[in-house]
């Protein structure tokens, strides 16, 4: 590196550590980040020069490598895949990502960063098929798969790498099937029939298994919950116990819990079925819930959709507005930093990190909110997502 390319990387560090309003840090944000990543590959250069001109650095650590893309393995350890597992989906037309609301500072701290969202129509659309999509905050949205209206606005389910989707489908007599394929529509796979279409399939944290409800063939009433491995020749269920209680699940990243809800509330039980305990707080004088829509990674707190008793609760379909964050053990609510407006979705990353989506004039913002309740960063969403809902976030 040159004498020149130096005295321009200290002239940036030193803008960096001076004090600056927030909308001057959003302006330099990809200043910002190259600087970064040369900081990173001459970190000894600087700490000599700093030495013998007896300026004295902060040096910030290293930022994370950054989330691999939804196509990766999460075991993968080299940041650069040296070949995709499917075909890359193309960006969509329009579709550019909005700046940061005033506020906040688009950035993100070296240790809690955005994972990927991905995102489905909010209600059935009246075309016949619609398309799913990603988005990461800083790109712009990517279209992915296009599904049959009705499962991709009610019970499409991203896998936890963002490889895949399942989803259950209907055919011409009724026949619901439940159905998986790669995130760009490739590799399409019935996986079985007889599937209760109301109740969404719900992944396991390492992408093979896949929990659901089978339905009777004659009446399509609920009869049972299986764990499907979608990996096998045979297509294996492993049954839970007893008849179905409940209908919507989720099942949390340490692969310990799933919280189902159930009549009036939330119960958590073993991947086996084995019930652990109900979630206090709900009770037919109290709270209700029927809808859930993400579980922490350790179980301890979920985010859900709490109606008052008399509250218009809507029919089974999924329903992934949420308007309350609960300690699953205590029951008590968790605060968030909303900054006055009206709380949307919310979904955990596997560090314990939330994404909060709020309203955001006539759109939305999405916000980084680390475990302990402290806004990290906010961008606002795409305008051309404005219409869809998230429908899960991969790290």
């Amino acid at each position: 590196m040159n004498d020149q390319r130096l005295r321009l990387d200290l002239t940036a560090l030193a803008d960096e550590v001076t004090s600056v309003d927030l909308r001057d840090r959003t302006l330099r944000t990809s200043r910002r980040l190259g600087i970064q990543r040369a900081v990173a590959t001459s970190a000894a250069a600087l700490v000599l020069i700093a030495a013998a001109t007896g300026t004295a650095f902060a040096i910030r650590p290293d930022r994370s490598p950054n989330p691999l893309p939804a196509d990766t393995p999460s075991v993968t350890a080299t940041p650069t895949p040296t070949q995709s597992p499917t075909p890359t989906p193309s960006t969509s037309a329009g579709d550019t990502p909005g700046a940061p609301p005033s506020g906040g500072s688009g950035t993100n701290t070296p240790s809690v960063q955005f994972g990927k969202l991905f995102y489905g129509p909010a209600t059935v659309v009246e075309a016949a098929t619609a398309n799913l999509r990603s988005w990461r905050p800083g790109d712009s949205p990517v279209r992915l798969l296009a599904l049959p209206a009705g499962p991709a606005a009610s019970n499409a389910s991203i896998s936890p790498d963002g490889r895949r989707v399942a989803w259950v489908e209907s055919d011409d007599s009724g026949e619901r099937t439940l159905v998986v394929a790669d995130a760009d529509g490739s590799n399409r796979q019935e996986m079985r029939s007889d599937v209760e279409g109301s109740c969404s399939p719900v992944w396991s944290p390492d992408g093979r298994h896949l929990l659901f409800v089978e339905a009777a063939t004659a009446t399509g009433e609920p009869v049972r919950r299986g764990v499907l491995d979608t990996r096998s020749d045979k297509r294996t269920v492993t049954w839970w116990p007893g008849q179905v209680r409940g209908c919507h699940a989720l099942w949390s990243a340490d692969g310990r819990t799933i919280a189902v809800a159930f009549e009036i509330g939330v119960t958590l039980y073993a991947p086996d079925g084995t019930k652990k305990r109900v979630v206090p707080g709900f009770s037919t004088n109290s709270w209700l819930t029927h809808d859930i829509a993400s579980l922490s990674s350790d179980g301890s707190r979920i985010a859900l959709l709490r109606r008052k008793p008399g509250e218009q609760s809507g029919d089974i379909a999924r329903e992934l507005r949420v308007n309350a964050v609960l300690d699953t053990r205590s029951g008590k609510q968790v605060t968030l930093p909303l900054g006055g407006r009206a709380l949307q979705q919310v979904y955990f990353q596997t560090d314990g990190s939330m994404v909060v989506r709020v309203q955001a004039g006539s759109g939305y913002a999405v916000l980084l909110v680390d475990e302990d309740g402290k806004k990290i960063s906010e961008t606002a969403e795409p305008a051309s997502l404005k219409d869809m809902e998230i429908l899960g976030v991969v790290d």
